[in-house]
């Protein structure tokens, strides 16, 4: 915000009732999160900021008639590439849901695009009703084993780092490379010592997490178990309570939370899809999710305003105080919170659940191109010969990233490996889509359930090579080929049929459609997964997070098999 004396002075004058307000909120319930409590007021806005509460005079009165208000929700740990919308398409999901502001971490888009990428968010991000802050991605690529779209060291993220956007160093996720001091890694944690850095340590304790916090990384959002919580957040570590849509860690960490501990905690969503987006909402489901679950209405509240606004240095954000920004919604309800209507520095925008006026950022930024070089795409690219010993097959549970290992006695058909349906085993293959001429790895997966054709898609965590899992080795061929036609999606097919697909020409990670459009596209391929046999609720988003060789146990990048715990390739077969 601009400010200059007359306008500090006006504020001043209102603040002391010598003049009327822009907007007086009448018979205002106020979510006090400084207080911990629920207080009776008159609400003053002035220049886009609360001045008060009293009885204040407005040119404008809205009287709430005891409904509740509290600050706007801050997300403090998402990457909006997971809702698979632009920026812009995003505000408009996510601001009627009551939320202000979120801090992202645009490593997705830099591991496909790079600093081109970045650039775009940072330019589709300008002059919308939602204030999108970014921490610069630390690992891109994610590791040495996997290949990327781009390479970004710490020299690239010193070029972005003057605008005002940019807070800090997004989630080290290479923790691995922390703690072997490998020299590119510690470059970008030298460069950012004096700047927030995110922390990724999932299950990492004692000394190996004593080393890592060394460092300077100040948070997690990995905990998924209530004592590796506890001696993170004892050791110093802001602790981000995650409840998205692929990871659910609010009921265990739930305890973590008491009159000592709350201001280092927030909660946080990591990945928000665009289904539960529409449905559900945004952060007003983890904060009723933790009333749901016993905690203090207010407390709740203040864990998705007051204390990511302080974690990241927001100033004058957070709280619906004097001299805070006025980013507000309304509810008529404390417990559930369901916003009725939201405001971003006193100004109404969304109202009933849509925005008020989606023509003023409806503006396209400039979009580079969504790099598919995928050339070796023939059947027999993807066979896998038979060898002696027992099959590992990576084991997919339903609600975590995390996978187990499975050892079986492979099918066998002409000296090959291939897909077993009856047992619920299918091939999975990723396909490097930046350098030609790469051939494929293949591998097995069980827990999806399809008993015939494949799934395919461009959103791969995290170099976002395309990943496939099929009955046959011509079904993936033949969905892979059409979303390699398509530039970059989500498909389901099979040989011989048509290939369903949702577009996603933003670096095959978005589409530049409204919400709406998303979501009846990826409904339509969920319920065709589901008639052809899957288990899943969302086969696509299990499917992206199988190339993550940074979650543990088994993964399947475009280099080959990884037992992430060992951090190191194995072999298909086990022999002993």
């Amino acid at each position: 915000m601009n400010w200059n004396s007359e306008r500090l002075a006006r504020v001043i004058r209102v603040a002391q009732g010598k003049q009327p307000a822009e907007m007086v909120l009448r018979r205002c319930r106020l979510v006090n999160v400084l207080t911990g409590k629920v207080e009776e007021a008159d609400l003053a806005i002035q220049d886009g900021i609360f001045v008060g509460w009293g009885p204040y005079e407005g040119e404008k009165v809205l009287d709430l008639e005891g409904k509740y208000v509290c600050p706007g929700f801050i997300d403090g740990h998402i990457h909006l590439e997971s809702s698979l919308l632009s920026p812009a398409q995003f505000c408009a999901a996510a601001v009627p849901w009551g939320t202000s502001a979120v801090v992202a971490d645009p490593h997705e888009i830099a591991n496909v695009l790079g600093l081109d990428g970045i650039r775009y968010f940072l330019e589709a991000a300008e002059g919308l009703p939602l204030d999108i802050y970014f921490n610069l991605p630390s690992c891109v690529p994610a590791t040495h084993i996997e290949t990327s779209g781009a390479q970004l060291r710490a020299a690239d993220l010193h070029s972005l780092l003057p605008h005002p956007r940019l807070l800090g160093l997004a989630e080290m996720m290479n923790f691995p490379g922390v703690l072997l001091a490998v020299p590119e890694v510690l470059d970008k944690l030298i460069l950012f010592q004096d700047r927030g850095m995110d922390g990724h340590a999932p299950q990492l304790a004692g000394l190996g997490l004593n080393a890592y916090l060394a460092t300077g990384v100040g948070s997690d959002h990995e905990c998924t178990v209530l004592e590796e919580a506890r001696e993170k957040l004892g050791k110093g570590m802001a602790i981000m309570i995650r409840e998205g849509s692929q990871s659910k860690d609010l009921a265990a960490l739930l305890p973590l939370v008491d009159g000592s501990t709350w201001p280092r905690c927030m909660l946080v969503s990591d990945d928000r899809h665009p289904d539960h987006l529409a449905r559900d909402g945004h952060m007003n489901v983890s904060v009723n999710l933790a009333m749901e679950l016993g905690m203090d209405p207010v407390r709740a509240i203040a864990l998705a305003t007051w204390t990511p606004a302080r974690h990241f240095g927001l100033t004058r954000r957070g709280a619906v105080a004097p001299g805070y920004q006025a980013d507000f919604s309304v509810s008529p309800t404390l417990n559930p919170w369901k916003p009725e209507r939201v405001f971003k520095k006193g100004a109404e925008v969304a109202r009933n659940g849509k925005l008020t006026d989606f023509s003023g950022f409806s503006r396209t930024a400039t979009v580079p191109p969504s790099p598919m070089r995928i050339s070796r795409l023939e059947a027999a690219d993807l066979e896998v010969a038979a060898e002696p010993g027992l099959l590992r097959v990576i084991a997919v549970r339903e609600g975590t990233l995390l996978t187990g290992e499975m050892r079986v006695p492979p099918r066998i058909v002409d000296g090959k490996a291939v897909a077993d349906t009856d047992r619920d085993i299918l091939k999975l293959v990723v396909f490097n889509r930046y350098i030609p001429d790469r051939p494929p790895s293949a591998a097995f997966v069980h827990g999806i359930g399809l008993k015939k054709g494949a799934v395919a898609t461009s959103v791969a965590h995290d170099s976002h090579n395309v990943i496939a899992a099929g009955a046959g080795d011509e079904d993936i061929v033949h969905v892979v080929s059409a979303l390699r036609e398509a530039g970059g999606g989500m498909a389901i097919g099979e040989a011989g049929s048509p290939v369903e697909i949702l577009p996603l020409p933003v670096a095959g990670l978005m589409s530049d459609q409204p919400l709406e459009f998303v979501v009846d596209r990826l409904k339509s391929l969920k319920h065709r997964a589901g008639k052809w046999g899957c288990s899943l609720n969302d086969p696509f988003m299990a499917l992206s997070f199988l190339a993550l060789p940074v979650i543990p146990s088994l993964k399947l990048t475009d280099l080959g098999l990884v037992d992430v715990n060992a951090f190191s390739f194995v072999p298909l077969f086990k022999t002993d």
